[in-house]
């Protein structure tokens, strides 16, 4: 616990240091942001878990520079080099750049020329030319010519002097300081095209010649110039003009104008060009690099978050469709828990016969399973199977599902594990199905990468990348609740204090004893603590004699909720089920020093609302009739559409032809948009109009200004 570091991020946050520490406690004891935001606001100050997690994450940034300082002044003492000036120059550093600026001198390293030179004894004359007193640089080098040290003439004694000089001023502190603000406030992003690459980097082409200011370049443009580059159609430069840096560099070390210092110039031009400007840019590049994959993982963060949290049709018995046109539509029907009663194939978008023995087998079916809805993938032949179960009328909703990351599914372990006997394609109308009925209980069983919502997921930092979006669907998970006795291990596996050990342990104890018929009987799970149990019970609900189980109040609290109904003269079931009551409760008499207003709100406002749900309610959704291909669009048109994918420059949408239109940020409203999720996420209902078709690229145009373009009702 480091009181230096809780003052830092509070004002890099603009919190209170006392915040700070409470959640570095709060981590420190096992705590999960999830757990920390909701259970613990009067510790934290009522902080959120985006707060929450932004002082872990900076904790753990602080605690990685610590360990590298350490490192650091354990090499430098190990090799006699620690000195108290040193020492405190280590233990002062406020970041990694100035922290290994200090250590770059002294960093081991491979013979480098300035090494070879002073091991020739050339240093002397380094010192001598960098006094630049006047004197004749040739007479200087004389004395330093030796056969016998590998230095045979004047000119090869001057020339390792200037490298010693070169290497020393390029790894000068204070030279690398005013240099790196120099590169971050004059640097440019340039990037040309390969010779001989221009027809095989076609898809790069709007980078050939590209040049912008470095503090302006965005993130996206930035990934797209890398990926460029590491693919071998790009050359990248991120540095400012060379002769700003030389100018900087001479002002801080050319005292004079004779020969001598000439000599030095040579020096300096020569460190600038070959050591400290490739330094600086490749440090600069790591930068970019990293300031993007954060912008790149927030937005695929936030797509993440509105694809797991779409709208649930809830526990209704469903037939599925993953649809196909020579393989025919793999078809399922589920029971309302999501188990599989029957599977088959039928084949709608082939010939008349099979056409009307498809219609046949639906009608049945329908009948038979007393189906409530009807889900279809949205892949290949999703419109066209759309189009012919709508036109049987079945008297049942019909929903096209996103099936991104379906097929991933079906071969995965977790698939194997459910229906080790079923074909891939089964499964894959089974996925389909249950994604209907619950989105996030179904893609918590993939890797997040593999929906497709978010840009150069494979470029960025990909620890980064698993953090982010484990918290996003850790975050979601939570905020939802979780049935302990009809949720998945995968599903388990995210809530609070669990993992995939204890969710695996959770599901092994409900298929040996049957349902857990309170919360307090998860304590009898093998290897679920105190911690584990504090930290899950929240999140968990149980349908069963106690009440609040089936709520998000938490068991701590059961004994004041128990307080409040007697109070009220009713029992706690009473409390739940009648407002008179509930308006009976005044929450100042409860604030005590344990418990704070924000809490006992909390608590009140889950008493009149036991276990919701927050995603929004379900409702069918349909494209425009008569449009299911590209072909089929033209300008002007306008549309239904459901936002798949949203980045730094607009927002894709699915407008029902099989490939995602366009809209750009300038297009998404009547006003100035500087971020699109500030105005669209990741399943909203829009409507757009179609400014352009590039049948040749298969690119679509879309625009949302002048229009309602949100679903009356929804919001970003």
């Amino acid at each position: 616990m480091n009181q230096a570091h809780f003052s830092r991020i509070a004002g890099e946050l603009s919190l209170s240091a006392a915040q700070v520490a409470a959640v570095a406690k709060l981590v420190e004891e096992g705590g999960t942001v999830p757990f920390i935001a909701r259970y613990r606001k009067e510790a934290t100050g009522s902080l959120d878990e985006v707060a929450v997690a932004a002082i872990r994450d900076r904790l753990g940034d602080l605690a990685e520079l610590d360990k590298r300082r350490e490192a650091i002044l354990a090499s430098l003492e190990e090799r006699g080099l620690l000195t108290a000036e040193l020492k405190a120059s280590v233990a002062a550093a406020q970041d990694k750049a100035r922290l290994e600026d200090i250590y770059l001198p002294f960093r081991p390293k491979r013979r480098t020329r300035a090494m070879m030179a002073r091991e020739k004894g050339l240093e002397p004359l380094a010192g001598a030319l960098m006094a630049q007193q006047g004197r004749d640089p040739l007479a200087l080098a004389r004395p330093f010519v030796s056969e016998a040290k590998g230095v045979p003439d004047v000119a090869a004694a001057l020339s390792g002097a200037r490298d010693i000089l070169a290497e020393a001023m390029a790894e000068e502190p204070r030279l690398r300081a005013e240099a790196r603000q120099l590169f971050a406030r004059r640097g440019r992003f340039q990037s040309k095209v390969v010779k001989g690459k221009d027809q095989a980097g076609a898809t790069y082409r709007d980078w050939f010649a590209w040049d912008e200011p470095l503090r302006s370049i965005a993130g996206h443009r930035a990934l797209a110039m890398f990926r460029g580059e590491a693919e071998g159609f790009l050359s990248l430069s991120l540095r400012p003009a060379e002769e700003e840096l030389f100018e900087l560099a001479r002002r801080a070390y050319v005292r004079g104008r004779g020969a001598d210092a000439k000599e030095v110039e040579a020096a300096l031009t020569d460190g600038c060009k070959r050591l400290l400007a490739p330094s600086l840019e490749n440090e600069l590049r790591a930068e970019v690099k990293a300031r993007a994959d954060a912008e790149a993982i927030r937005v695929f963060a936030a797509n993440l978050r509105g694809l797991l949290l779409a709208p649930p049709l809830g526990q209704k018995r469903v037939l599925a469709l993953d649809p196909g046109f020579r393989t025919g539509a793999k078809l399922a029907v589920l029971d309302a828990q999501g188990a599989l009663l029957h599977h088959a194939t039928i084949y709608p978008t082939t010939s008349a016969a099979q056409r009307e023995a498809a219609a046949a087998t639906l009608k049945e079916l329908c009948t038979t399973h007393r189906v409530e809805a009807i889900g279809i993938g949205n892949g290949t032949a999703g419109r066209e199977t759309e189009a012919f179960v709508r036109s049987l009328e079945l008297g049942v909703p019909v929903a096209l599902v996103n099936e991104a990351g379906a097929s991933i599914y079906s071969a995965s372990e977790i698939a194997r594990r459910e229906f080790p006997d079923l074909d891939l394609t089964v499964r894959g109308a089974v996925s389909i199905g249950r994604r209907l009925m619950d989105p996030l209980a179904e893609l918590v069983k993939l890797d997040p990468k593999s929906i497709g919502v978010g840009q150069y997921q494979h470029d960025v930092d990909q620890g980064g990348l698993r953090k982010a979006l484990d918290d996003v669907v850790m975050s979601c998970v939570n905020a939802v609740g979780v049935d302990v006795n009809t949720a998945s291990q995968e599903l388990l596996s995210f809530v609070s204090g669990l993992g995939p050990a204890l969710a695996k342990n959770v599901v092994a104890h409900r298929d040996e004893n049957g349902p857990f018929p309170t919360r307090d009987s998860l304590r009898k799970v093998k290897r679920l603590g105190p911690k584990a149990y504090e930290q899950a019970a929240g999140f968990l609900r149980v349908r069963g004699p106690e009440p609040l189980d089936a709520s998000a109040v938490h068991p701590e609290r059961y004994a004041l909720v128990r307080r409040m109904a007697k109070d009220a003269g009713c029992a706690v079931q009473q409390l739940l089920a009648d407002a008179a009551a509930r308006a009976q409760v005044r929450l100042a008499d409860y604030v005590s020093d344990g418990i704070g207003l924000p809490t006992l709100t909390d608590i009140l406002a889950e008493l009149d609302k036991p276990g919701r749900d927050p995603r929004a309610a379900f409702s069918a959704f349909a494209f425009a009739e008569g449009v299911s291909r590209i072909e089929d669009l033209e300008q002007g048109l306008e549309l239904p559409g459901i936002v798949t994918n949203v980045t730094k420059f607009g927002a894709f949408v699915d407008v029902g032809v099989h490939r995602d239109g366009m809209v750009h940020v300038s297009q998404l409203a009547d006003r100035f948009v500087s971020d699109p999720s500030q105005v669209v996420r990741v399943g909203q209902e829009v409507l757009v109009r179609v400014v352009e078709v590039d049948l040749q690229r298969g690119r679509i145009a879309l625009s949302m200004r002048g229009l309602a373009g949100v679903k009356p009702g929804e919001g970003a």
